[in-house]
């Protein structure tokens, strides 16, 4: 018997995306499995899936056992070759569950042979898919008997669309979740689609068909070209509750009456404790009505402290302008659905364009958010990238700089310099084409900086290692010459 597996993820929408790059081709990957697995073993569709599901979806396990002992991988997988029943006689039934006697045609079994009326049928898988993932290996009522219920009696014994449905998301979860397959579930709240990562490609960015796209590896954001590692650090030190000890340690101090830390809210050092209202300088922390002069050294906090104010004022540089630049490309996505829905419409009709004529606009706007993307990262590369290796650093804050740069010239003209091309009048076949060369050109230029960054990280920055080598050669040389 052949079964429709197509509506387990037709039926629900579920697709599967094979590759690991965007626009690649969609098709359901577990009906070619299905396929090989009964065409290998001259078994049914039905047979097959029981098989997969037993062998968590692995055909190459399937076949060499099956190939080297087809009675124990029967036996295992409760598929019998033979009923233990034979009902060929039998014109009246009798129900093993209800006791009721039924026409032959009004009962159904499974590969056992032991016959159950259709309706108590119905009940017992109906109650098995309530109580979990165990329904798709759900055995006869009989018991025990192994013998598992196939594909095709869940289909006939279904009624409600609901079971349905709950028992297709078991399916594609065994299918999803199974150790054999490089595949996962998107981790956008509310997306019920799947990646397939596909190939070896070095590169674990994805895009999942609901437009979300993630590191396939950490299942985060996207994020090339920074490594899984350095952005599991990153966003744990943002998550991270030190950061606020380290900020109330660089901007606060203790009262020395009553301890509770306190900030300071006026330039002068003359301090009063709102809560025990102890008077005291700030700078030194004596009595203000015993203080004379407080510029004597006293020790290491003041230069702990300074390191403390330094190290947040570093952090926050970096985290400001990664949440800048996410919050740039959130806003270019929504630009970019405008620009579509409305603006390059009502340009079409306005001036008489075509839209495939405009088609440059809307590769400049992805370009942007790409951009948006990779820079928001190159922030928390530059945080972590060790302060002693000047020359990369230098480096990357160059290669950095010019992509930022490019990347400011191609925003401001796709959103502001647009606008005003579609509010214009006269002259406009004239600045159109102005406007068409020049957002072009900076497309492409901005495209090349970002590619040479993108390189350069995933590099580790080596193009600058021979430099920096040289560097430390001539140093020792003229250190041995003094």
């Amino acid at each position: 018997m052949k079964v429709d597996f197509q509506t387990f993820f037709t039926d629900l929408r579920y697709k599967l995306l094979i590759s690991s790059t965007p626009g690649s081709s969609v098709k359901e990957t577990g009906v070619t499995d299905i396929e090989q697995v009964s065409t290998v073993l001259s078994i049914s569709q039905v047979e097959a899936i029981i098989l997969l599901l037993h062998y968590q979806w692995s055909p190459s396990k399937i076949e060499d056992e099956w190939f080297t002992n087809e009675e124990k991988v029967r036996e295992s997988a409760g598929l019998l070759k033979e009923p233990v029943v034979d009902l060929n006689d039998k014109v009246n039934i009798e129900c093993g569950i209800c006791f009721d006697s039924f026409l032959q045609k009004d009962s159904a079994t499974v590969s056992c042979g032991h016959p159950y009326c259709k309706t108590c049928w119905t009940g017992y898988v109906t109650s098995k898919i309530n109580d979990g993932l165990g329904c798709l290996t759900v055995q006869c009522p009989e018991p025990s008997c192994s013998a598992v219920v196939g594909q095709d009696m869940i289909n006939s014994v279904i009624t409600k669309e609901e079971d349905k449905e709950k028992y297709y998301k078991y399916f594609l979860k065994s299918y999803i979740e199974s150790s054999q397959k490089k595949i996962k579930w998107c981790p956008s709240p509310g997306c019920e689609y799947a990646v397939d990562f596909g190939g070896e490609s070095e590169n674990y960015d994805v895009s999942c068909l609901c437009s979300y796209e993630f590191c396939w590896k950490c299942c985060e954001d996207a994020h090339r070209p920074v490594d899984c590692h350095t952005v599991a650090k990153w966003i744990f030190k943002n998550n991270d509750e030190s950061e606020n000890t380290t900020w109330i340690l660089a901007n606060t101090k203790p009262c020395p009456s009553c301890k509770r830390q306190i900030e300071k809210n006026q330039g002068c050092n003359h301090m009063r404790c709102s809560i025990c209202k102890h008077s005291f300088c700030w700078a030194c922390l004596d009595p203000l009505n015993n203080h004379k002069s407080c510029h004597n050294f006293r020790g290491e906090t003041e230069v702990k402290r300074e390191m403390a104010k330094k190290a947040i004022d570093r952090y926050m540089h970096y985290y400001e302008r990664w949440v800048g630049n996410q919050s740039s490309r959130v806003m270019a996505m929504a630009d970019l659905k405008k620009l579509q829905s409305v603006q390059l419409v009502k340009l079409s009709v306005k001036h008489g364009i075509r839209e495939t004529q405009l088609q440059f606009t809307v590769e400049a706007w992805l370009q942007i958010i790409e951009c948006r993307r990779v820079l928001k990262w190159t922030y928390a590369y530059g945080y972590y990238l060790p302060e002693q290796e000047s020359t990369k650093k230098r480096f990357f804050e160059y290669l950095q700089g010019e992509a930022e740069v490019g990347l400011e010239r191609l925003h401001h003209c796709a959103e502001l310099e647009f606008k005003e091309l579609v509010n214009e009048t006269e002259y406009f076949s004239k600045k159109f084409e102005d406007f068409r060369r020049k957002l072009i050109g900076l497309t492409k230029v901005t495209k090349t900086y970002f590619e040479n960054l993108v390189k350069a990280l995933e590099n580790g920055l080596a193009d600058v290692e021979p430099n920096e080598t040289k560097s430390a050669t001539d140093s020792n040389k003229r250190q041995k010459l003094v």
